[in-house]
C-alpha cells in the first residue's frame, strides 16, 4: 500500500543513510520500525500473565485486630 507521511527532513536523511549502510530500503526500515513498535504495544496474553509476589512471612496480625473491619485496621495503623 502506498501512503504519504510528513517526516522531519533530518530524520529521513538519517533513516536513508542507515538503510543504505544496511543495504536495505527506506520502506523496509520504516516497516521494521513499525513492527517493533506495534509488538511492544501488545499486552501480554493470559499465559504470559505477570506473577505477583506473595508474602510468606510469619506472625500474622496483632491480637485484637479484626481483618474484616476497616475501623479496626485503621485504629491499628493509627489512622483513625
Amino acid at each position: 500500500m502506498k501512503t504519504t507521511l510528513d517526516l522531519h527532513d533530518g530524520l529521513v536523511a538519517e533513516a536513508k543513510a542507515l538503510a543504505a549502510r544496511q543495504r536495505s530500503t527506506l520502506t523496509r526500515l520504516v516497516e521494521e520500525g513499525l513492527r517493533l513498535r506495534l509488538q511492544a504495544a501488545v499486552p501480554p496474553v493470559a499465559s504470559e500473565a505477570v506473577k505477583l509476589p506473595v508474602f510468606k512471612g510469619r506472625g500474622g496480625l496483632k491480637s485484637g485486630i479484626d481483618p474484616t473491619s476497616n475501623k479496626s485496621m485503621f485504629a491499628a495503623a493509627g489512622d483513625e
